[in-house]
Protein backbone atom coordinates (compact mmCIF):
# COMPACT_ATOMS: atom_id res chain seq x y z
CA UNK A 1 0.00 0.00 0.00
CA UNK A 2 1.79 3.22 -1.40
CA UNK A 3 0.98 6.72 0.36
CA UNK A 4 0.28 8.05 -3.35
CA UNK A 5 -2.07 5.01 -4.40
CA UNK A 6 -3.94 5.58 -1.25
CA UNK A 7 -4.41 9.38 -1.48
CA UNK A 8 -5.46 8.65 -5.20
CA UNK A 9 -8.45 6.71 -3.74
CA UNK A 10 -9.09 9.22 -1.03
CA UNK A 11 -9.83 12.02 -3.53
CA UNK A 12 -13.03 9.86 -4.12
CA UNK A 13 -14.75 10.99 -0.92
CA UNK A 14 -16.38 14.02 -0.68
CA UNK A 15 -16.57 16.54 1.92
CA UNK A 16 -19.89 16.90 3.22
CA UNK A 17 -20.12 20.70 3.29
CA UNK A 18 -18.64 21.56 0.22
CA UNK A 19 -18.61 19.29 -1.91
CA UNK A 20 -15.39 19.12 -2.94
CA UNK A 21 -12.80 16.14 -2.46
CA UNK A 22 -11.27 15.73 0.76
CA UNK A 23 -7.35 15.85 -0.67
CA UNK A 24 -7.95 18.93 -2.58
CA UNK A 25 -10.01 20.71 0.12
CA UNK A 26 -7.21 20.13 2.64
CA UNK A 27 -8.69 17.93 5.03
CA UNK A 28 -6.76 15.63 5.73
CA UNK A 29 -4.47 16.26 8.53
CA UNK A 30 -2.30 12.89 8.95
CA UNK A 31 -1.77 9.96 6.99
CA UNK A 32 0.17 6.96 8.28
CA UNK A 33 1.10 3.54 6.61
CA UNK A 34 2.78 0.75 8.36
CA UNK A 35 2.31 -2.88 6.54
CA UNK A 36 -0.92 -3.46 6.44
CA UNK A 37 -2.10 -0.43 9.12
CA UNK A 38 -3.68 2.89 7.58
CA UNK A 39 -4.23 5.88 10.30
CA UNK A 40 -6.23 8.97 8.85
CA UNK A 41 -6.92 11.59 10.61
CA UNK A 42 -9.61 13.89 9.33
CA UNK A 43 -10.03 18.43 10.73
CA UNK A 44 -13.54 19.33 9.65
CA UNK A 45 -14.54 22.93 9.19
CA UNK A 46 -18.08 21.56 10.61
CA UNK A 47 -19.53 18.29 11.57
CA UNK A 48 -22.39 16.17 12.81
CA UNK A 49 -23.03 12.63 13.96
CA UNK A 50 -24.26 11.91 10.52
CA UNK A 51 -20.80 13.59 8.56
CA UNK A 52 -18.72 11.86 11.10
CA UNK A 53 -19.66 8.62 10.40
CA UNK A 54 -20.49 9.19 6.36
CA UNK A 55 -16.76 10.23 6.01
CA UNK A 56 -15.41 7.44 8.95
CA UNK A 57 -17.45 4.55 6.55
CA UNK A 58 -16.31 6.19 3.01
CA UNK A 59 -12.57 6.41 4.14
CA UNK A 60 -12.91 2.75 5.16
CA UNK A 61 -14.90 1.35 2.20
CA UNK A 62 -13.19 2.86 -0.47
CA UNK A 63 -9.31 1.63 0.60
CA UNK A 64 -10.45 -1.91 1.91
CA UNK A 65 -12.07 -1.58 -1.50
CA UNK A 66 -9.00 -1.73 -2.88
CA UNK A 67 -6.74 -3.76 -0.29
CA UNK A 68 -9.24 -5.82 1.01
CA UNK A 69 -6.94 -7.15 4.22
CA UNK A 70 -6.20 -3.18 5.21
CA UNK A 71 -6.80 -2.06 8.50
CA UNK A 72 -7.93 1.16 8.58
CA UNK A 73 -8.47 3.82 11.46
CA UNK A 74 -10.38 6.98 10.40
CA UNK A 75 -10.01 9.48 13.29
CA UNK A 76 -12.24 12.80 12.86
CA UNK A 77 -12.14 15.72 14.73
CA UNK A 78 -12.95 19.54 14.08
CA UNK A 79 -11.31 22.97 13.86
CA UNK A 80 -13.70 24.45 16.23
CA UNK A 81 -14.70 23.57 19.60
CA UNK A 82 -18.43 22.16 19.43
CA UNK A 83 -20.03 26.38 20.62
CA UNK A 84 -18.54 27.33 17.59
CA UNK A 85 -19.54 25.14 15.28
CA UNK A 86 -23.44 25.48 16.75
CA UNK A 87 -23.24 29.31 16.05
CA UNK A 88 -21.65 29.26 13.19
CA UNK A 89 -23.30 26.40 10.66
CA UNK A 90 -21.01 27.60 7.66
CA UNK A 91 -17.83 28.04 8.88
CA UNK A 92 -16.20 28.10 5.31
CA UNK A 93 -17.88 31.14 4.86
CA UNK A 94 -16.14 34.48 6.89
CA UNK A 95 -18.46 36.60 6.29
CA UNK A 96 -22.08 37.05 5.32
CA UNK A 97 -23.44 40.26 4.42
CA UNK A 98 -26.71 41.57 3.60
CA UNK A 99 -28.30 43.77 1.19
CA UNK A 100 -31.36 45.63 2.13
CA UNK A 101 -33.51 48.39 1.82
CA UNK A 102 -36.39 49.69 3.46
CA UNK A 103 -38.96 49.89 -0.27
CA UNK A 104 -38.79 48.14 -3.19
CA UNK A 105 -37.41 50.07 -6.63
CA UNK A 106 -33.91 52.09 -5.00
CA UNK A 107 -31.89 49.75 -7.23
CA UNK A 108 -30.95 47.02 -4.45
CA UNK A 109 -30.33 44.32 -6.41
CA UNK A 110 -28.27 45.87 -8.72
CA UNK A 111 -26.35 47.36 -5.83
CA UNK A 112 -25.96 43.88 -4.63
CA UNK A 113 -24.77 42.31 -8.31
CA UNK A 114 -22.44 44.85 -8.69
CA UNK A 115 -21.27 45.08 -5.33
CA UNK A 116 -20.03 41.08 -5.09
CA UNK A 117 -18.19 41.41 -8.74
CA UNK A 118 -16.40 44.44 -7.23
CA UNK A 119 -15.45 42.68 -4.18
CA UNK A 120 -14.30 39.97 -6.63
CA UNK A 121 -12.49 42.14 -8.70
CA UNK A 122 -10.89 43.09 -5.54
CA UNK A 123 -9.35 39.23 -5.27
CA UNK A 124 -11.83 38.03 -2.99
CA UNK A 125 -13.56 34.81 -3.31
CA UNK A 126 -17.44 35.94 -3.34
CA UNK A 127 -20.72 34.12 -3.61
CA UNK A 128 -24.21 35.62 -4.33
CA UNK A 129 -27.35 34.46 -2.87
CA UNK A 130 -30.76 36.22 -3.92
CA UNK A 131 -33.01 35.88 -1.36
CA UNK A 132 -35.69 38.26 -2.84
CA UNK A 133 -37.97 35.55 -3.23
CA UNK A 134 -40.87 37.04 -4.49
CA UNK A 135 -39.17 38.99 -7.02
CA UNK A 136 -36.03 37.61 -8.01
CA UNK A 137 -34.14 39.49 -10.68
CA UNK A 138 -30.36 38.10 -10.55
CA UNK A 139 -30.76 35.55 -13.25
CA UNK A 140 -31.64 38.40 -14.97
CA UNK A 141 -28.88 40.72 -14.03
CA UNK A 142 -26.19 37.49 -14.52
CA UNK A 143 -27.08 36.17 -17.57
CA UNK A 144 -28.16 33.01 -15.60
CA UNK A 145 -32.07 33.55 -17.13
CA UNK A 146 -33.40 29.65 -17.50
CA UNK A 147 -30.55 28.47 -16.15
CA UNK A 148 -30.80 25.75 -13.90
CA UNK A 149 -28.77 24.22 -10.58
CA UNK A 150 -27.79 20.38 -10.52
CA UNK A 151 -28.11 18.28 -7.40
CA UNK A 152 -25.25 16.51 -6.02
CA UNK A 153 -25.59 13.65 -3.75
CA UNK A 154 -23.27 13.47 -0.90
CA UNK A 155 -23.75 10.77 1.02
CA UNK A 156 -27.39 10.00 0.55
CA UNK A 157 -28.35 13.88 1.29
CA UNK A 158 -29.24 16.17 -1.75
CA UNK A 159 -27.17 19.37 -2.56
CA UNK A 160 -27.60 22.31 -5.04
CA UNK A 161 -24.92 23.02 -6.68
CA UNK A 162 -24.91 26.65 -7.12
CA UNK A 163 -24.65 28.35 -10.83
CA UNK A 164 -21.49 30.55 -11.92
CA UNK A 165 -21.77 33.72 -13.13
CA UNK A 166 -18.17 35.36 -13.75
CA UNK A 167 -16.56 32.73 -11.39
CA UNK A 168 -18.60 33.26 -8.84
CA UNK A 169 -21.16 31.18 -7.56
CA UNK A 170 -24.88 32.14 -7.53
CA UNK A 171 -27.71 30.18 -6.21
CA UNK A 172 -31.37 32.08 -6.59
CA UNK A 173 -35.42 31.10 -6.67
CA UNK A 174 -35.03 32.15 -10.03
CA UNK A 175 -33.52 29.28 -11.01
CA UNK A 176 -35.91 26.87 -9.65
CA UNK A 177 -39.56 28.51 -11.33
CA UNK A 178 -40.16 30.23 -14.72
CA UNK A 179 -39.68 33.42 -15.35
CA UNK A 180 -43.55 34.33 -15.84
CA UNK A 181 -44.43 32.14 -13.10
CA UNK A 182 -45.51 34.09 -9.45
CA UNK A 183 -44.23 33.29 -6.51
CA UNK A 184 -46.72 32.27 -4.30
CA UNK A 185 -45.66 31.16 -0.41
CA UNK A 186 -46.44 31.79 3.13
CA UNK A 187 -43.90 32.53 5.80
CA UNK A 188 -42.71 28.86 6.90
CA UNK A 189 -42.22 27.95 3.26
CA UNK A 190 -40.18 31.13 2.59
CA UNK A 191 -38.29 30.27 5.52
CA UNK A 192 -37.75 26.69 4.52
CA UNK A 193 -35.99 27.74 1.25
CA UNK A 194 -33.85 30.66 2.54
CA UNK A 195 -32.43 27.95 5.04
CA UNK A 196 -32.21 25.51 2.04
CA UNK A 197 -30.25 28.07 0.14
CA UNK A 198 -27.76 28.17 3.08
CA UNK A 199 -27.51 24.88 4.37
CA UNK A 200 -28.38 22.50 1.43
CA UNK A 201 -26.13 24.40 -1.22
CA UNK A 202 -22.25 23.45 -1.90
CA UNK A 203 -20.96 26.64 -0.94
CA UNK A 204 -16.88 26.82 -1.45
CA UNK A 205 -14.57 28.48 0.62
CA UNK A 206 -15.90 31.91 0.22
CA UNK A 207 -14.32 35.20 1.98
CA UNK A 208 -18.08 37.06 1.54
CA UNK A 209 -21.58 35.64 0.72
CA UNK A 210 -23.69 38.76 -0.51
CA UNK A 211 -27.27 38.26 0.58
CA UNK A 212 -29.78 40.30 -1.63
CA UNK A 213 -32.85 40.38 0.76
CA UNK A 214 -36.32 41.79 -0.62
CA UNK A 215 -37.58 45.21 0.70
CA UNK A 216 -38.96 45.59 4.02
CA UNK A 217 -38.49 43.97 7.30
CA UNK A 218 -40.83 40.63 6.82
CA UNK A 219 -39.91 36.77 7.41
CA UNK A 220 -36.86 36.48 4.99
CA UNK A 221 -35.18 39.47 7.31
CA UNK A 222 -35.85 37.88 10.30
CA UNK A 223 -35.08 33.52 8.94
CA UNK A 224 -32.24 35.14 8.19
CA UNK A 225 -30.81 36.51 11.22
CA UNK A 226 -32.12 32.98 13.06
CA UNK A 227 -30.27 30.71 10.48
CA UNK A 228 -26.89 32.34 10.34
CA UNK A 229 -24.54 34.91 11.94
CA UNK A 230 -24.68 38.00 9.79
CA UNK A 231 -21.79 39.83 9.86
CA UNK A 232 -23.46 43.11 8.78
CA UNK A 233 -25.87 44.74 6.21
CA UNK A 234 -25.55 47.00 3.43
CA UNK A 235 -28.67 49.73 3.31
CA UNK A 236 -29.35 51.02 0.54
CA UNK A 237 -31.76 54.48 -0.07
CA UNK A 238 -32.31 56.97 -2.60
CA UNK A 239 -32.05 60.40 -1.32
CA UNK A 240 -35.74 61.67 -1.19
CA UNK A 241 -37.46 62.10 1.91
CA UNK A 242 -40.16 58.64 1.16
CA UNK A 243 -37.20 56.56 0.33
CA UNK A 244 -35.31 57.34 3.79
CA UNK A 245 -38.51 57.11 5.84
CA UNK A 246 -38.38 53.39 5.17
CA UNK A 247 -34.90 52.77 5.10
CA UNK A 248 -34.83 54.20 8.44
CA UNK A 249 -37.25 51.22 9.18
CA UNK A 250 -34.95 48.51 7.72
CA UNK A 251 -32.27 49.86 9.67
CA UNK A 252 -34.20 49.90 13.36
CA UNK A 253 -34.95 46.65 12.90
CA UNK A 254 -31.32 45.25 12.30
CA UNK A 255 -30.30 47.63 15.53
CA UNK A 256 -33.02 46.11 18.04
CA UNK A 257 -31.18 44.80 20.64
CA UNK A 258 -32.42 40.83 19.84
CA UNK A 259 -31.01 41.36 16.81
CA UNK A 260 -28.38 43.64 17.03
CA UNK A 261 -26.66 43.16 13.50
CA UNK A 262 -24.03 45.99 12.77
CA UNK A 263 -24.80 48.50 9.97
CA UNK A 264 -22.05 48.30 7.71
CA UNK A 265 -22.74 51.66 5.50
CA UNK A 266 -24.99 53.13 3.37
CA UNK A 267 -25.17 53.57 -0.48
CA UNK A 268 -27.41 55.87 -1.87
CA UNK A 269 -28.33 54.59 -5.11
CA UNK A 270 -29.52 57.10 -7.67
CA UNK A 271 -27.98 60.53 -6.50
CA UNK A 272 -28.29 62.39 -9.39
CA UNK A 273 -28.76 61.84 -13.13
CA UNK A 274 -25.83 62.65 -15.38
CA UNK A 275 -27.25 62.33 -19.14
CA UNK A 276 -24.51 60.54 -21.78
CA UNK A 277 -23.91 63.54 -23.74
CA UNK A 278 -23.35 65.63 -20.56
CA UNK A 279 -21.77 62.98 -18.32
CA UNK A 280 -20.13 66.50 -16.13
CA UNK A 281 -23.73 67.46 -15.76
CA UNK A 282 -25.85 66.45 -12.22
CA UNK A 283 -29.62 66.90 -12.01
CA UNK A 284 -30.90 66.10 -8.60
CA UNK A 285 -34.27 64.41 -9.47
CA UNK A 286 -34.65 62.64 -6.47
CA UNK A 287 -33.44 65.58 -4.00
CA UNK A 288 -30.07 65.46 -2.06
CA UNK A 289 -29.07 63.82 1.14
CA UNK A 290 -30.99 61.21 1.67
CA UNK A 291 -27.73 59.42 2.12
CA UNK A 292 -26.11 61.10 4.25
CA UNK A 293 -29.10 61.55 6.63
CA UNK A 294 -29.61 57.33 6.54
CA UNK A 295 -25.64 57.41 7.97
CA UNK A 296 -25.94 59.65 10.61
CA UNK A 297 -29.10 57.98 11.88
CA UNK A 298 -26.99 54.74 12.17
CA UNK A 299 -23.89 55.67 13.42
CA UNK A 300 -22.38 54.62 10.44
CA UNK A 301 -20.52 56.15 6.79
CA UNK A 302 -21.56 56.92 3.18
CA UNK A 303 -20.45 54.12 1.78
CA UNK A 304 -20.86 55.35 -1.98
CA UNK A 305 -23.44 57.64 -4.18
CA UNK A 306 -24.58 55.75 -6.95
CA UNK A 307 -25.75 58.29 -10.03
CA UNK A 308 -28.92 57.69 -12.15
CA UNK A 309 -27.25 56.61 -15.51
CA UNK A 310 -28.40 54.65 -18.90
CA UNK A 311 -25.23 52.77 -18.72
CA UNK A 312 -26.10 51.15 -15.28
CA UNK A 313 -30.06 49.78 -16.40
CA UNK A 314 -28.76 48.60 -19.82
CA UNK A 315 -25.88 46.58 -18.61
CA UNK A 316 -28.22 44.57 -15.93
CA UNK A 317 -30.71 44.24 -18.58
CA UNK A 318 -28.06 42.40 -20.50
CA UNK A 319 -26.73 40.23 -18.20
CA UNK A 320 -23.08 42.17 -17.87
CA UNK A 321 -23.31 43.70 -14.57
CA UNK A 322 -21.89 47.41 -14.79
CA UNK A 323 -18.87 46.78 -12.66
CA UNK A 324 -17.59 44.57 -15.52
CA UNK A 325 -17.15 47.55 -18.10
CA UNK A 326 -14.13 50.07 -18.13
CA UNK A 327 -15.39 53.42 -17.22
CA UNK A 328 -16.42 55.67 -14.39
CA UNK A 329 -19.52 53.57 -13.31
CA UNK A 330 -17.36 50.71 -12.63
CA UNK A 331 -14.27 52.56 -10.60
CA UNK A 332 -17.05 53.45 -8.99
CA UNK A 333 -18.42 50.29 -7.91
CA UNK A 334 -14.94 48.75 -7.21
CA UNK A 335 -14.51 51.81 -4.52
CA UNK A 336 -17.74 51.43 -3.39
CA UNK A 337 -16.77 47.50 -2.95
CA UNK A 338 -12.78 48.63 -1.28
CA UNK A 339 -14.84 50.66 1.14
CA UNK A 340 -17.02 47.51 2.58
CA UNK A 341 -13.96 45.67 2.79
CA UNK A 342 -12.33 48.23 5.12
CA UNK A 343 -15.90 48.15 6.81
CA UNK A 344 -16.32 45.15 7.53
CA UNK A 345 -12.43 44.49 8.81
CA UNK A 346 -13.36 47.51 11.18
CA UNK A 347 -16.42 45.72 12.47
CA UNK A 348 -14.11 42.31 12.94
CA UNK A 349 -11.42 44.57 14.64
CA UNK A 350 -13.64 46.03 17.04
CA UNK A 351 -17.22 44.32 17.63
CA UNK A 352 -17.97 40.97 18.47
CA UNK A 353 -19.07 38.38 16.28
CA UNK A 354 -22.59 38.52 15.60
CA UNK A 355 -24.66 35.30 17.11
CA UNK A 356 -28.07 34.17 15.29
CA UNK A 357 -30.64 34.56 17.64
CA UNK A 358 -33.88 33.39 18.88
CA UNK A 359 -37.00 35.42 18.73
CA UNK A 360 -40.91 33.90 18.83
CA UNK A 361 -42.74 35.22 15.53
Amino acid sequence: MEREIIIQLLQNIKDPLTGNDIVSAGLIEQLNIQENEVSITLTLSSMNIQNKSALNFACISMIQEKFPSANVNVHVKSKLPESQQIENPLPNIKNIIAVGSGKGGVGKSTVAVNLALGLKSLGAKVGLLDADLYGPSIPTMLGLKGERPKVQDVYGQPKICPLEAYGMPVISIGFLVEPEQAVVLRGPRLAGILKQFFMDCLWPELDYLIVDLPPGTGDVQLTLVQTVPVTGVVLVTTPQEVALADAIKAMNMFMMPNVNVPILGVVENMSWFSPAELPENKYYIFGEGGGKKLAKEANTILLGQVPLVQSIRESGDKGLPAVLETNTISDNYKELAKRTIEQVNYRNENLKPTHRIKMST
